[in-house]
């Protein structure tokens, strides 16, 4: 049973060595996904204009709602599983795997029809412009049609990782990604598809990776497959599941607000060529963190054990190496936008105007970048230990308590300028809490510890 020894492994392999097993194959994933997006945004730039790039910034809420809605089964899922796996109760996590297929499925479905039926009248809330909507509508029309694959595909690439496998979820976004990459130049300039095209291409390739999924879990030969009684939803591992994967789902859904807000504060102090400048600093800003995102989810199902096992002083370490590692890694995208900024904006455009926004821009962004790593690591933390109400207080604290606030006020007194500096200032503040939060935490670790010797 290849899946049961990798998770006693959990429990007894050095902490370093397998956060390296299980953060490598996410990181190279994430990474692999990033860069799909920045790429993609670079074909759309390059192959379609300027306005289309502002019309993809306009779809960035709608996109965080629906991974909002697939954070809520799949996050919080993934976290079960690896909990109970700590406990031996590999019934319980067959029961998990298939309870998520049908949440996606319900969830992908009903976001699917809402969105389909008010789509233009959502995207010019969001900001769209006369010239921006056409855009935003080609790429979100097919975006959402495809939405229950993309619910499914990341549900179960969460649950595939977390129940002992991260090379096969690594191969899964990385070919998802190849193809999509494949595609998309193909359906711009040769079928001279535009946005479409783009979107069509992601649709494909994570279809054609939802069903290796399928063909995965199906085989009953597995210690966690799918079992047709698990297909009834049971009360508890929804509630449960919704429960932990809550803080991701309101992180998201602000994130949401969040950018709303941003577009219409960009569209009404600098017009829409300010509105594309945030498409493409948030497309940079993004490469690094999807990297943190990778270095969370190799923590996830080692904390996730570890505390399942009371085992704390292992949970301990790979929390310490986890923010270490994500540390130097926004660090690192610090250096780089702050030394290189119009080298890496001119990368996805040529137009000067949007240059010339987007540049200063992405430097103010990313002013406090070192710090930001350690706040997504204590969120994600809590998290995988199953403390819901911790995780979701501190996912709040960045969007909610600082940074709308610095979005209400700033502009006002700066202009388009006041919209940067209002992100670094509310990642300051995140930061302090985190600091406080995981060291009450890491406490009573301690505490727990002893009292167990």
């Amino acid at each position: 049973m290849e899946q049961k020894g990798a998770h006693l492994a959990l429990g007894t392999e050095n902490i370093r060595k397998l956060l390296l097993q299980y953060a490598i194959p996410s990181v190279i994933a994430m990474t692999a996904a990033s860069l799909y997006n920045i790429i993609d945004s670079i074909f759309i730039g390059q192959g379609v204009g300027a306005l289309a790039i502002s019309g993809l910034a306009i779809t960035f809420p709608l996109m965080n709602l629906a991974a909002a809605f697939g954070s809520l089964v799949g996050v919080g899922a993934s976290a079960l599983i690896s909990l109970r796996l700590g406990q031996k109760d590999y019934g319980s996590a067959n029961v998990i795997l298939g309870n998520v297929l049908v949440l996606n499925l319900i969830l992908g479905l009903l976001y699917t029809v809402v969105v389909l039926a008010f789509l233009d009248p959502i995207l010019k809330f969001f900001g769209a412009s006369h010239d921006t909507l056409p855009y935003a509508h080609d790429f979100m029309m097919i975006i959402t049609l495809g939405n229950v694959v993309t619910h499914i595909y990341f549900g179960l690439n969460a649950l595939m990782r977390a129940s002992g496998n991260p090379v096969r979820s690594m191969y899964a976004t990385i070919f998802s990604v190849i193809i999509n990459l494949i595609l998309a130049p193909v359906f711009i300039f040769v079928f001279h598809w535009g946005i479409k095209g783009a979107a069509l291409a992601t649709v494909i390739a994570q279809t054609s990776m939802m069903l290796w999924q399928l063909l995965y879990f199906t085989d009953t030969k597995r210690p966690i497959h799918f079992r047709r009684e698990n297909f009834r939803l049971k009360l508890k591992i929804v509630r449960d599941s919704m429960s932990i994967g809550m803080a991701p789902f309101l992180m998201n859904m602000t994130s949401s607000a969040i950018v709303i807000i941003i577009n219409q504060s960009l569209i009404r102090h600098g017009g829409d060529m300010a509105v594309g400048a945030y498409g493409i600093i948030n497309r940079i800003a993004a490469m690094f963190v999807m990297v943190v995102f990778g270095l969370n989810q190799g923590m996830q199902p080692i904390a996730g054990y570890n505390f399942g096992a009371r085992q704390y002083d292992r949970v301990t370490s790979v929390l310490k190496l986890t923010v270490f590692l994500a540390s130097g890694v926004m660090t690192l995208g610090f250096l780089v936008c702050e030394l290189f900024p119009h080298s890496v904006v001119s990368v996805f455009t040529s137009d000067k105007e949007l240059i010339d926004i987007a540049a200063p821009g992405l430097r103010t962004v990313m002013l406090v970048f070192p710090i930001v790593g350690f706040q997504m690591v204590a969120s994600t933390f809590f998290q995988s230990i199953g403390m819901a109400g911790k995780a979701i207080f501190m996912s709040l604290t960045r969007q909610v308590l600082f940074l709308l606030p610095g979005l209400l006020i700033f502009p006002m007194l700066l202009g388009v300028k006041g919209v940067w500096i209002s992100m670094p200032a509310a990642d300051t503040l995140a930061s302090l809490v985190a600091v406080y939060m995981l060291t009450v935490q890491y406490r009573k670790s301690i505490l727990k510890q002893k009292t167990m010797d």
